[in-house]
């Protein structure tokens, strides 16, 4: 078996570890936050930990009230600025906590008075010793380059301090059920996908769709498989793909589309009618069955998940897909050509 399955199969009980050993500093944190007050949030992260962060952007915007901006890395060390972040809780998400740009942001942060947090899979790492508190992911060695885990633990740690900020008991039950949703999840995807990926061995192009809490999903199912495939995809929101990308569709063209019970379904269904009558090639990632009659290939998800939880069962078909595939063209599953596990950018 190799690295990366492993540790797609480990991603349930990674998570109720996390749930379990980080309850209390997460409470503690809740505290400082709700003490700080602070006015906004803003996320210094890069690559797999980037599209964490655009869950938290919705999961705190629509949770707690919260915006959340993006941070710029590049502003604090290539142009040596630092933009006025003292009002705001600012968090650092790396699964190494390596990246020194992202940490240079922290460190800033931190030097202005801003309340700082860090994300990470390491707690004695450079990022976690610059913050002034630290959530542990407590995912295990991730060795395979592209990251699992590592993702769906964040995303898990997120969901933990949004619930705990809030005080919302029925959400923190709704988590705690997590790891038995992702385990169906995963037994579905890979009782299914290895038989139908050789299907798409010869793409070379795709396009991957989410919106809302599922956004941050399209990116990271597209980033799986660029990683583990070389094949050059897009990522969009629904709302966007309609502003002029929807002209890149054709007879055949491939569309991972994710499509959870919830606010943004009927924009969904909606746009999965007009990919039929263009002839794509349509996976759906979904809990709804009205999308299945308008899917190539349909991937269900557990019918019991809210919405804000679904980023996290709804990955990992594409984390399966884009294994099986890269299986299918002959590549190396887990150390993928002029790419490193850490990567530390200045």
């Amino acid at each position: 078996m190799s690295l990366i399955e492993s540790e797609i199969n480990q991603q349930p009980q990674a998570i109720e570890t996390l749930l379990a050993e980080e309850a209390e500093n997460i409470s503690r944190i809740a505290a400082a936050i709700r003490e700080q007050n602070p006015s906004f949030i803003c996320i210094a992260a890069r690559g797999t930990s980037d599209n964490a962060a655009r869950y938290a952007q919705y999961l705190f915007g629509i949770r707690a009230r919260l915006a959340v901006a993006l941070a710029t890395p590049s502003v604090h060390t290539l142009y040596q600025q630092a933009p006025m972040l003292a009002d705001a809780l600012v968090i650092g998400i790396s699964q190494s906590g390596q990246s020194e740009d992202v940490r240079r942001v922290l460190a800033d942060a931190r030097d202005q008075g801003a309340l700082t947090l860090s994300i990470t899979n390491d707690p004695d790492s450079p990022l976690a010793a610059s913050t002034a508190h630290h959530i542990y992911l407590h995912a295990g060695d991730e060795r395979s380059v592209a990251a699992t885990k590592t993702y769906t633990t964040e995303l898990a740690a997120i969901a933990m301090l949004v619930g705990t900020l809030t005080d919302d008991q029925t959400f923190l039950d709704d988590l705690r059920g997590a790891p038995k949703l992702l385990s169906q999840t995963l037994e579905t995807a890979q009782q299914e996908i290895p038989n139908w990926a050789q299907r798409y061995r010869y793409i070379e192009r795709y396009a991957v769709l989410g919106r809302g809490y599922n956004y941050a999903t399209a990116f990271e199912i597209s980033l799986k498989i660029k990683e583990l495939c070389y094949i050059t995809g897009e990522e969009y929101s629904e709302a966007d793909f309609r502003h002029g990308p929807i002209a890149l569709v054709h007879p055949g063209y491939p569309v991972i589309l994710i499509a959870a019970e919830g606010a943004v379904l009927a924009k969904q269904i909606d746009l999965l009618h007009k990919l039929n009558e263009r002839g794509a090639e349509c996976v759906v990632i979904s809990n709804a069955e009205a999308t299945r009659p308008l899917a190539t290939r349909y991937i269900a998800l557990p019918a019991a998940a809210p919405e804000w939880l679904t980023p996290l069962l709804a990955v990992v078909p594409g984390q399966v897909f884009a294994m099986h595939l890269a299986k299918e063209r002959g590549l190396p599953l887990d150390a993928p050509r002029g790419l490193n596990k850490v990567t530390v950018t200045e």
